[in-house]
């Protein structure tokens, strides 16, 4: 980046993202500051732009301080997007960024194309902007919170998973929420893709945002998107792709959220011309990432499932639903919990009361989550993950399932949402060494 050679430059986080950018400036000659979220910034119109991190919010004072001063304001995603060689292919959505972008890489792998996964919950873009000389792709995680400060960013295939309710700390609005969401679209031309949930275009539709590029629709409920399930096919009414194109039932992935995922990638392979049978085979030999409904075992009849990345309702849902129900009844023990958010906790009380036995709950949420669920499912609190593992497995009995899927944030009592979810599988690891029974019956005091 020639014209910051010799500039002065803010970095504001000294977290991965920051640190990354921080390397990659120094790189290119400038003269680098670093700060965090809360500190008073000094002299800042001497800065030419100031580079935030993602985990920095831009209610924070170092941030309100940079735009006070008129201070340029640019993301990692950015930076990184402006220093890369290649070609990008971005995912966004408030779930499934990580899983889909797994499954374009194994897919590209599988055409023999080289990509690199980057972005947010992954290897800073910042940190492999070197290595993109070499790529055909770059494949991009791209949080709202990147997506906030970006100028010229343009994949040549954008995907937009789903917009939720989420991340209300960070924005005014939902309507804010997506429209941030929907810049990753906002600099495409019209030979660039978009691959987009129905769902979440007729929302963008709804507040006039435009879509430059060519568009392809899919959706797990809506049988009119351009690929739909039905009845478990992922079914195609795309040019030269018309026709069933899956059976999930061939593959290790269950439920509508993971279905959309899988539509995702085949949208992404269709868009750059790969080939179907290769892209088939690639998504029969793709498992789910860690943490994401991660079939971690079982123990006398019970399965454990770690959905530690779960930080959002409409993640927690999907998760429930892709849950069978062999009996027709409640078969479901949930832990959750962790660092508090403003959802609406409420609107899964009808889904809980159809499928959960009970839940386990932990971490700052816990009071507020019992206060939401009691009503629909008994509602235990624990004072840690591992006493609400313990609690549920005393409780669980042969065909039962126990998932840890937290529906809030990880930094209460964990570094991120690795952390907890590995946190839970060495707990349940630590089970399956023993050889003691999960237990008859339910033994502990709920608290309702």
């Amino acid at each position: 980046m020639q014209a910051l050679e010799k500039k002065q430059v803010l970095v504001v986080g000294n977290d991965q993202y920051g640190r990354a950018a921080a390397r990659l400036l120094r790189d290119c000659g400038a003269f680098i500051t670093e700060v965090n979220g809360e500190s008073d910034v000094a002299d800042t119109n001497k800065y030419a732009v100031a580079v935030v991190s993602p985990d920095v919010s831009s209610r924070s004072p170092a941030v309100q301080q940079i735009k006070a001063a008129k201070v340029r304001i640019i993301s990692d995603l950015e930076l990184g997007f402006q220093e890369s060689r290649c070609l990008s292919i971005a995912v966004s959505g408030t779930s499934g960024k990580s899983s889909t972008c797994a499954l374009i890489s194994r897919i590209l792998a599988q055409c023999e194309r080289q990509t690199i996964v980057a972005g947010y919950d992954s290897t800073p873009i910042c940190e492999v902007v070197d290595q993109t000389c070499d790529l055909d792709f770059l494949t991009i995680s791209a949080s709202a919170f990147q997506l906030e400060h970006i100028e010229f960013f343009r994949p040549s295939v954008a995907v937009l998973l789903n917009v939720t309710h989420d991340h209300q700390d960070r924005f005014d609005s939902h309507a804010d929420y997506l429209r941030t969401k929907a810049r990753l679209f906002q600099n495409q031309q019209p030979f660039d893709w978009a691959i987009v949930q129905s769902e979440a275009w007729a929302q963008m539709k709804t507040l006039g945002l435009p879509m430059p590029g060519k568009v392809i629709t899919f959706s797990a409920s809506n049988s009119r998107a351009d690929i739909f399930l039905d009845r478990g096919l992922l079914i195609s009414r795309l040019e030269d792709w018309a026709g069933p194109l899956l059976d999930m039932a061939q593959t290790a992935f269950r439920g509508p959220h993971f279905a959309e995922n899988l539509m995702a990638a085949l949208a992404v392979s269709r868009v750059l011309r790969l080939s179907l049978e290769q892209t088939i085979a690639a998504i029969k030999g793709s498992r789910p990432l860690p943490n994401c409904c991660e079939f971690l075992g079982e123990r006398n009849g019970v399965t454990f499932i770690n959905d530690a990345d779960c930080n959002n309702l409409d993640a927690l849902r999907s998760a429930i639903w892709s849950i069978p129900s062999e009996r027709r009844e409640p078969n479901v023990w949930l832990i959750a919990g962790g660092g508090e958010k403003e959802l609406d906790y409420y609107d899964l009380g009808p889904l809980f009361s159809q499928r959960l036995k009970g839940a386990f709950l932990f971490g700052k949420s816990r009071e507020k989550l019992r206060g939401a669920w009691s009503l629909f499912t008994p509602c235990t609190l624990s004072d840690s993950l591992l006493e609400a593992v313990s609690q549920a497995t005393a409780g669980a009995v042969e065909g039962d399932t126990i998932i840890f899927s937290p529906a809030c944030s990880s930094f209460d009592q964990f570094r991120n949402d690795q952390h907890r979810g590995e946190v839970f599988r060495e707990a349940v690891k630590g089970l399956m060494s023993t050889s003691n029974g999960a237990g008859a019956g339910n033994k502990h005091k709920m608290m309702i």
